[in-house]
């Protein structure tokens, strides 16, 4: 078996490691009413298997970081497999030094399935071990990367307490058109991240039973001197195809419940055999994240955040509210340092210019720039309690689009870290 094999198997470990390090920090909080001894004893002691057991995960998860890294011979950071891998480890080590100043297990709660839904959010892009582009071939990839993702953690734990103070705070009960209208958002909120997960599991459900759809277009062009050339592209889905690409031809297609060819097609605006073939994913993750909601909701018989709100009673949100606007005061210099100064150090180095206007670039510094506006009305302003934690909501889907969105859909000279 070789390191590479073996890391593998220790990000698979670390996984479930996670998961059943939520599954007790639940019991830790969830189960103080059915337990038997009293509420302190019962939390300090799922409190510590929950706690041993995220640790166990996270050793899991550095074993898988350096045996890759030694088997694959550079640091692992360098395509989207890696680097999502690389964040939801650095939010594990946000945590702990969170959870050390506070000593809040419920944070536990919050930031492990963030935790479990990013390292599996990773596991969806191709694991193959690829050879370094010369741009990225320097010693500023460990700096840069390593550092703007543990900011980035930071702001992650700032986001999973922002979430916990509103489920905390919003009153569901309540009809007002003011309490409606935090209860849609926070609801919202619970269904983009179900939606999330909804992607991941419909992407692992069709992949496990080899679903494939080939797909192959012809496009024309004219050079300069008037002569035609034609390109042709070819692009293989692992989801039933809903949109296939504009002006393109059936190569072979699975048959999925009679489904044998395409709904519709792609507009012709949306050039490229890829920007069909991630609208199709997202409209497979909308589809079935609604329903993986509808069913939730279903089961619940009512909305999820009225049904976690309850498990929130008793903590004390002065305390949570802290914590959110700590994590993220401690990640800002970090990703400041990481996504900004070294980035421009390294940008010199490799493009000899500190400063192109890349749309990597380009929402970095709107990230940074966000996260100094809430720290200018934190502290400023006096921005405590709701408003701050929803700055924190939002904060962290700036991240995630900076993270996903940038290398995703748009095009630019960081495009290597994509799919």
């Amino acid at each position: 078996m070789s390191l590479v094999d073996f890391s593998s198997g220790a990000f698979i470990a670390a996984f479930f490691l996670y998961c059943f390090g939520f599954m007790f920090y639940g019991v830790c909080i969830g189960g103080q009413r059915w337990s038997n001894r009293k509420p302190e004893e019962h939390t300090h002691r799922w409190g510590r298997i929950a706690f041993v057991t995220s640790a166990l995960g996270f050793a899991a998860h550095l074993t898988f970081f350096f045996t890759r890294w030694i088997g694959g011979g550079h640091i692992p950071t360098s395509n989207m497999y890696e680097f999502m891998s690389f964040l939801a480890m650095a939010i594990m080590l946000a945590f702990f030094v969170v959870n050390a100043i506070y000593r809040k297990p419920l944070l536990g709660l919050f930031t492990l399935p963030l935790t479990v839904i990013i390292v599996a959010f990773a596991a969806v892009f191709p694991q193959e071990v690829q050879p370094l582009i010369p741009a990225l071939q320097s010693g500023w990839l460990r700096i840069h990367v390593t550092t703007a993702a543990l900011g980035e953690a930071f702001f992650a734990v700032g986001f999973a307490a922002g979430l916990m103070y509103l489920l905390r705070t919003v009153d569901f009960k309540q009809t007002s058109q003011q309490a409606r209208r935090e209860q849609f958002w926070v609801e919202f909120t619970l269904y983009v991240i179900v939606i999330i997960i909804a992607f991941v599991s419909s992407v692992f459900a069709f992949r496990g039973a080899g679903y494939e759809a080939t797909f192959k277009q012809e496009t024309v062009t004219i050079d300069d001197k008037g002569a035609e050339n034609t390109t042709t592209e070819s692009v293989v889905y692992t989801l039933p195809p809903i949109f296939k690409p504009y002006n393109s031809q059936d190569v072979s297609i699975d048959s999925f419940i009679g489904m044998k060819k395409a709904v519709f097609e792609t507009p012709s605006w949306m050039h490229g055999v890829n920007a069909a073939r991630k609208l199709n994913t997202i409209t497979w993750s909308i589809i079935n994240g609604t329903i993986l909601y509808g069913i939730i909701r279903l089961l619940l018989r009512r909305r999820i955040g009225a049904a976690i709100h309850p498990l929130m009673e008793g903590i004390d949100e002065d305390d949570i509210d802290e914590i959110s606007y700590r994590a993220i005061a401690i990640g800002y210099p970090i990703f400041m340092l990481g996504a900004l100064i070294f980035a421009m150090i390294w940008a010199y180095i490799a493009w000899s210019r500190f400063w192109g206007w890349d749309p990597k670039e380009v929402w970095a510094l709107i990230t940074w720039l966000y996260y100094t506006a809430y720290l200018h009305f934190r502290l400023s302003r006096g921005w405590h309690g709701k408003k701050s934690a929803w700055l924190a909501v939002i904060g962290f889907v700036v991240v995630l689009f900076t993270l996903i969105g940038v290398n995703l859909v748009l095009v630019g000279l960081h495009s290597y870290a994509g799919v």
